[in-house]
């Protein structure tokens, strides 16, 4: 008696809601995805398509689902297809599996959009895994005693890298089977962040800082991945650790050591950068941290170096990196006549959402307006069709 009571009342409230028919198919768990992705609360979604809070919050939880009209314009509200709305759940990363660069500047719905479309990268590497054999992962599980210093002296033996520049980190990671993809322009507070998903490993750059400032982020993105694999990757120390790690690991100490210059001053600094391609501040950070300069000897150089505004932009800029794996993998597509058009609709995503992923990576990045072509890449990495 009492459970036919209540779905009398469940369906006098959908009629309540509108009176149409249910969208067939409907999947609360990519609604939550988009909506997050856009940045919006249920309240605000609610205001938007002109429905209660409890009637977003009710499709949510999978109480109920929307009617083909509803759904309509929870699409338009969203920009998302109506397509995306139905399928299999995706997998979206949780804040304690997520480790985040400056994870201080961000808001909760800042994060919450960056780890959405974490989530829309999953969908696309599923996807790209379906039809390439792409790099298996290779990176090896470390002792949890080893110091960041020591954790990248053991990867660079690892990975035969010697103590030579390493031209491009990018390159590097997907060469080790990590999967690499940008971050958005709308998520620009956050820098980077990284995870584990199974046993594939992901990082998310924001394309748009410069290219030593990018590199900085893969390479303590990298830390995380390696140093921080079984455990929460959050909190100040795991954050001291990880910048630790890629000071260490894109300027090994022995290398830096066969520099040192006589006397550090800022323009030394810009001189002696390029053989790490790193920026002047970090350069002056591993100085320190290798008791080159002194306390005070390092203050001076950092007020110096912010006094020129060398902290927010960088002077004499190394080239951004690009992927190369991905690259290849779309020029494969585009060669057996799929485009980018046909892609997005596929993965039923707008293309925006696929650009965002790419940006700066596969297709370039924004340049006065403009989409500017990824540099030429020389470094070899394998892809193979499946069959």
């Amino acid at each position: 008696m009492e459970a036919d009571l209540q779905e009398k009342e469940a369906t006098q409230f959908k009629l309540r809601l509108d009176g149409e028919p249910d969208a067939p198919g409907f999947n609360p768990n990519r609604l939550a995805i988009a909506r997050r992705r856009r940045g919006m609360t249920k309240t605000d979604l609610a205001n938007e398509v002109g429905l209660e809070l409890r009637t977003i919050s009710a499709y949510e939880a999978g109480q109920f689902q929307p009617s083909i009209k509803a759904l309509a314009d929870i699409s338009r509200a969203l920009r998302f297809p109506e397509e995306f709305f139905s399928g299999d759940d995706l997998h979206e990363p949780t804040p304690d599996t997520a480790s985040f660069r400056a994870q201080s500047k961000m808001n909760a719905w800042q994060r919450d959009m960056a780890l959405s479309q974490g989530a829309l990268a999953l969908h696309l590497n599923n996807w790209l895994e379906e039809r390439f054999e792409l790099p298996a992962p290779a990176i090896p599980e470390i002792g949890r005693d080893q110091s960041p210093e020591a954790a990248a002296e053991a990867l660079r033996r690892e990975w035969g890298l010697g103590v030579g520049e390493i031209r491009n980190t990018v390159h590097l990671l997907e060469s080790k089977g990590v999967r690499v993809f940008a971050l958005s322009l709308r998520a620009k507070e956050v820098d980077a962040f990284s995870m584990w998903r199974g046993n594939t490993p992901f990082v998310f750059l924001n394309t748009q800082k410069t290219a030593e400032h990018s590199r900085f982020d893969a390479a303590h993105e990298l830390g995380h991945l390696l140093m921080h694999r079984h455990a929460a990757p959050q909190g100040r120390q795991a954050e001291k650790e990880a910048d630790a790690f890629a000071s260490a690991f894109l300027m090994p100490r022995a290398s830096v050591l066969a520099h040192v210059p006589k006397f550090t001053t800022v323009e030394v600094l810009i001189r002696l950068k390029k053989i790490w391609s790193v920026s002047a501040a970090a350069l002056a950070y591993r100085f320190h941290a290798l008791k080159i300069l002194s306390d005070w000897h390092y203050r001076s150089v950092y007020v110096e170096l912010s006094k020129r505004g060398y902290t927010k932009r960088e002077p004499d800029p190394a080239p951004h990196e690009a992927s190369q794996l991905l690259a290849k993998a779309f020029t494969a597509l585009k060669q057996e006549g799929m485009t980018r058009i046909q892609i997005a609709k596929e993965l039923c995503l707008p293309m925006t959402e696929l650009d965002d992923l790419l940006l700066g990576l596969a297709f370039g990045r924004i340049q006065g307006g403009r989409t500017a072509p990824p540099p030429a890449t020389t470094a070899a990495s394998s892809l193979v069709r499946v069959k």
